[in-house]
């Protein structure tokens, strides 16, 4: 049998249960017993076990019987040598008393937790009365803060209250002066937007009835040069008439042209209109009793004279026959005034200038016309070989110039030309030829309409290739000729006549103006025209092709320059036009004209110094003097240093070397 298993407690048993067992048990029934016998109640003393655990083993968990029983059992056996059933019976005692420990420590602990509970709970019930406590008087707090705030907040309404009652008040006193002023204000507006109407309603009567006037002014000036059979006659008795009649006529224009600048005319230009109208019906009167008068008394005379004359100037020099009609040897003014229009020949020319045009654009109808690509393409080539060159002329150096030459007259002289990249030439249609003439001859006359239009310098460069080709190609230059007549009638000399029954735009197209959507174009970008034009035109007389025919002469030489001259001063001026064109002219060509006639020039300017400036000066308007005061500073330092400069641009030998 193996020996029981004993636990921790087994010593502190051992040491304090086995020596009171050891002992002789006292008798029952004796004093001794009975006194040494424990109370229930009493303990054991106490010691520490062996784990360190101070315990105690109360007397009454061993009754008298057990002890008793146990003593009678174990009678007869040694004490130093205890069986198996006593060790049993150990640790039967040592299990109870662990027990007995472990109810009352757990007796202990839950006596502990309710005393512990009851803590907490006495604790949180405190902390909960002073939460509560805590809470009132928050809320105590916020109701006086809210109770201040809604205070403060209805006094600050009230304030508010009383200060937008007042804005209102001071809103409503405004509003009611506001929109006083603002009825005042429409009724104004009103007056003014009817007074406006008004005024524009007046306006455009006057403005009609001025243009009424101005076409009364130039059916009047008509009259003034009536087709009769002795127009020689009229021409020398009426002069002064034509003059006053071209006067008022530029006066009535200015004003025309004033009003489309600014508006409509006032009621003193329409009075000024009127006056000049009702002098012009007088100056018409007059001249009919003239023709009348003419016609009766002098009619024999005055064609004897005539006869004269041609003979005369049949007799004189070239030179002295281009002078001005209204001088004699040193600048006389004739008897009879100014030619208000071209002479005869004159007239004749430019018309079959113009015929020859005609007749060169009825020659390439069909290359027009054509919708076939083929010919369209081959229009296009011809066009583009004909033109870019034009426009490629510059003064870079002699040498473009002359590759540019020899390219032009190439493709005239029928050979081919590379253009675009693809070879042109003009046999690729029959009636190619023409159509480049005149694509050519337009091309010159735009370059001078806007190149030398804005650069001066352009014309020299232009002047002398279109000189050489019309030199080679004789048909170019007359229609160069065609087309600056056309475009600048002033370069043939010739001023345009207003026909009964023509269109105003059309009269003016016919002047030279250009008219777009009923819109004539501003004088000074229709002087600049003018002027590139001329100037293109004063280079060509003047310049010959350096590499050209030397002994040839020049097919539109300075003698036609000295006709233009002569001819412009026969007659009367136009406002802003003559002064422009004859600085130009001068400026170009004078430096050629005086090498070439000398004493005749200066004769001319003397002329035109001392007779023909009071006439521009006469017929100029205020405000447009600016032509007028640069002709006669020109002139003026030319006779004083008795020498005209070269232009500015002109083409040097060196030029020719680049």
């Amino acid at each position: 049998m193996t020996p029981p298993k004993l636990s921790s407690y087994s010593g502190w048993v051992v040491d304090h249960y086995l020596p009171l067992a050891q002992g002789d048990p006292p008798l029952s029934g004796s004093p001794a017993a009975s006194t040494s016998t424990p109370e229930p109640d009493q303990q054991s003393t106490l010691s520490k076990s062996p784990g360190g655990h101070l315990a105690s083993l109360p007397a009454s968990s061993v009754a008298p019987s057990e002890t008793k029983s146990k003593d009678d059992s174990h009678q007869g056996v040694p004490l130093g040598a205890p069986g198996p059933a006593r060790g049993m019976e150990v640790e039967d005692c040592i299990q109870l008393y662990e027990e007995m420990h472990r109810m009352k420590s757990m007796e202990g602990l839950r006596h502990w937790q309710e005393e512990h509970e009851k803590k907490v709970q006495a604790i949180s019930e405190m902390a909960s009365e002073q939460l509560k406590r805590f809470d009132e008087r928050k809320e105590l707090k916020q109701h006086k803060e809210y109770q201040d705030l809604r205070e403060v907040m209805e006094k600050s309404s009230k304030e508010a209250l009383g200060q937008q009652e007042k804005l209102k008040e001071e809103h409503r006193h405004r509003a009611k002066i506001l929109n006083l002023k603002l009825r005042e204000a429409e009724q104004q507006r009103l007056k003014q937007e009817e007074q406006e109407r008004q005024r524009k309603e007046e306006g455009q009567d006057r403005l009609r009835r001025l243009y009424g006037l101005q076409e009364e002014m130039l059916q009047l000036n008509l009259q003034l040069d009536p087709n009769y059979p002795h127009k020689e006659l009229l021409r020398v008795d009426l002069a002064g008439y034509g003059t006053r009649g071209n006067q008022l006529c530029g006066l009535v224009s200015g004003i025309v042209r004033a009003t489309g600048e600014g508006g409509f005319p006032s009621p003193e230009d329409e009075a000024v209109a009127e006056h000049a109208l009702q002098e012009m019906r007088e100056v018409v009167v007059s001249v009919r009793q003239e023709i009348a008068k003419a016609v009766e008394e002098k009619r024999q005379e005055e064609k004897a004279r005539e006869k004269q004359q041609l003979q005369k100037q049949q007799q004189k020099p070239e030179s002295e026959t281009l002078t001005p009609a209204h001088t004699e040897g040193g600048g006389k003014q004739k008897e009879g005034g100014l030619q208000v229009k071209a002479e005869d020949s004159t007239m004749q020319w430019y018309q079959q200038l113009q015929a020859a045009s005609n007749q060169c654009v009825a020659a390439f109808d069909s290359l027009v016309s054509s919708k076939d690509n083929q010919t369209k393409k081959i229009k296009m080539d011809l066009q583009k070989a004909a033109t870019i060159p034009v426009s490629q002329i510059s003064t870079i150096a002699g040498s473009q110039l002359r590759d540019i030459f020899e390219k032009i007259n190439n493709l005239l002289s029928g050979k081919s030309v590379h253009s675009g990249g693809r070879a042109v030439a003009v046999g690729h249609h029959p009636q190619g030829l023409d159509f480049v003439y005149y694509k050519l001859a337009e091309k010159f006359v735009k370059q001078g309409e806007e190149e030398v239009a804005s650069h001066h310098e352009a014309a020299f460069p232009i002047a002398v290739v279109a000189s050489g080709i019309w030199e080679l190609h004789p048909r170019v230059g007359e229609l160069i000729l065609a087309h600056l007549h056309k475009k600048c009638p002033y370069s043939v000399p010739f001023y345009p006549a207003f026909k009964e029954g023509m269109a105003l735009e059309e009269y003016q197209r016919l002047l030279g103006y250009q008219v777009k959507d009923s819109k004539v174009e501003q004088q000074d970008n229709f002087l600049k025209r003018m002027s590139g034009m001329i100037r293109l035109y004063a280079a060509i007389i003047q310049l010959h092709w350096p590499y050209g025919n030397r002994q040839g002469s020049h097919p539109h030489g300075l003698n036609h320059g000295w006709r233009w001259l002569a001819q412009i001063l026969n007659m009367e001026p136009l406002s802003d036009v003559t002064a422009t064109l004859l600085f130009d002219f001068l400026e170009v060509c004078g430096n050629a004209l005086m090498k070439q006639y000398q004493v005749q020039f200066w004769k001319m300017m003397l002329l035109i110094k001392e007779d023909y400036f009071p006439r521009i000066e006469a017929i100029t308007v205020t405000g447009q003097r600016g032509s007028f005061i640069r002709l006669k500073q020109f002139l003026e330092k030319c006779l004083q240093r008795r020498e005209i400069p070269l232009p500015k641009g002109s083409l040097q030998s060196s030029f020719w070397r680049s």
